[in-house]
């Protein structure tokens, strides 16, 4: 990768290395009704974030059935994913390719091509921000003061002054009556909602303890080698965003935030401290912040526990699951990945067939599908929709069983919401070449956290 990419240049613009500036607008100051754009059923679409799950979003927004919608702009830091992406969408929808309407000058690259992908848009339009999450609140700032509609990737934060940052932010979406939707897709499953209402009903009696499982091995950007010499640190980190804390939240945050957020909707309240165990093991060459496993006991404020268990590690037995303990009976959450959730409720706890007592029907309606299809009817409808709070909480609550992990002792709800440690301040005004906001020691190996002996902040 050419570590000389500037901050915000149209696809075309790069690829002819003209290094020119993609013109953004000024923000301006006027509060509009943003109900859909300009007063057109027409809703268009920018993609900031052309990464897999960026792809796919875009993909089920493409896939709404409430009316008229289309893909007008796309942005990225990296040109290779765009492309990669607006080659994925275009075969996606060969059948429909009025849905895709992005040509070269619409594919910004850079830094700042959020902006100009934003301006393509008119109020009321939605982008899709899913880029790694330390850049979300500088992007839902943006689109905010644009007047946009936006669905937002999960986590949404990754450490506590940025979470309090979101929070406001949050609500200054919704005093412009904006709607807001976060990626935590599992609060959009038919099967784990029902689920959730039997347990709240007593279904499986006292909620006692829960335990959630994802097992597997490296994947995405968990681990990562030294730096190749012709790359900055800057775009290495943002490229390999999984493997720092900065970027991502690290693989706890990314990976483990669903089985969290299902497990805290099933209780119906979340988490007030986390205490919890971690570690590197047999890591050759790699240079991330990440732990290979990690073990963590969550309790809520009546004393009932959630045991999480998190491992990325070669070879070792996978598991990728969530259950709730009652006293009465257990519940399935989710079997094996995200979808389908397969609830179901047993008497006792013993998995035999014979002691079902309720499962969700199959197939069940795919949630990533779901999430956007409730998004777009209340932009259309102009129903109140903001689900920021809730994604800042879910991430909060992830990000306080991570910091546990990593310093070693208790960390309680409001102490990781109060915490000062902003791991990458000044992200709103990063340009290409600016220092990384991880620094590498003499031999380019970055800090990773040492519980009990760095235990004030992550590292």
């Amino acid at each position: 990768m050419n570590t000389q990419i500037p901050d915000a240049v149209s696809r075309r613009e790069f690829l002819k290395h003209t290094g020119r500036l993609a013109t953004v607008s000024a923000l301006a100051g006027v509060t509009l009704p943003y109900v859909h754009a300009a007063g057109s059923d027409l809703i268009r679409v920018a993609l900031v974030g052309c990464g897999g799950r960026g792809t796919g979003a875009a993909g089920q927004a493409l896939s709404t059935k409430s009316g008229p919608i289309k893909l007008v702009a796309m942005a990225d830091v990296f040109d290779p994913r765009l492309a990669a992406a607006h080659g994925r969408l275009t075969k996606q929808f060969a059948a429909q390719p009025s849905l895709i309407d992005v040509p070269e000058d619409r594919r910004f690259i850079g830094l700042d091509s959020y902006k100009a992908a934003m301006d393509v848009l008119k109020p009321g339009d939605v982008v899709i921000l899913a880029t790694p999450p330390a850049f979300r609140w500088v992007h839902f700032g943006y689109a905010i003061a644009k007047g946009l509609h936006v669905f937002m990737e999960k986590p949404v934060t990754v450490d506590g002054p940025t979470s309090k940052r979101m929070l406001l932010l949050g609500e200054e979406a919704s005093r412009k009556n904006l709607k807001v939707g976060v990626g935590l897709m599992c609060r959009h499953c038919k099967a784990r909602g029902e689920l959730a209402d039997r347990i709240q009903q007593g279904q499986i009696g006292d909620l006692l303890m829960m335990r959630a499982y994802r097992l597997h091995g490296p994947i995405g950007f968990f681990a990562s080698p030294p730096k190749p010499a012709n790359q900055t640190h800057l775009m290495y980190q943002i490229e390999r965003f999984h493997s720092f804390m900065w970027a991502s939240g690290g693989a706890f945050s990314d990976f483990y935030i669903h089985n969290i957020d299902e497990c805290s909707w099933m209780k119906g309240a979340w988490p007030v401290k986390a205490q919890a165990n971690g570690g590197r093991h047999y890591r050759g060459d790699s240079i991330d912040q990440n732990f290979d496993a990690y073990s963590v006991e969550y309790t809520f404020g009546d004393g009932a526990k959630l045991f999480l268990e998190g491992r990325c590690q070669t070879g070792a037995q996978a598991e990728h699951s969530s259950w709730a303990h009652g006293t009465k009976g257990l519940a399935v959450v989710s079997e094996k990945g995200h979808i389908p959730s397969k609830a179901r409720i047993y008497k006792g706890h013993n998995l035999a067939a014979e002691n079902v007592l309720w499962a969700f029907p199959q197939p069940e309606p795919n949630p990533y599908q779901v999430e956007w299809d409730d998004l777009v009817a209340a932009i259309r409808a102009d129903r109140p929709y903001n689900e920021v709070k809730r994604g800042v909480e879910a991430s909060l609550v992830t990000s306080m069983g991570r910091m546990a992990a990593h310093t070693g002792r208790t960390v309680t709800y409001d102490e990781m919401l109060n915490c000062d440690h902003e791991f990458a301040p000044g992200l709103d005004t990063l340009t290409a070449s600016s220092p990384a906001p991880l620094q590498p020691d003499a031999n380019g190996r970055y800090p990773i956290p040492q519980p009990g002996l760095i235990t004030k902040r992550e590292f």
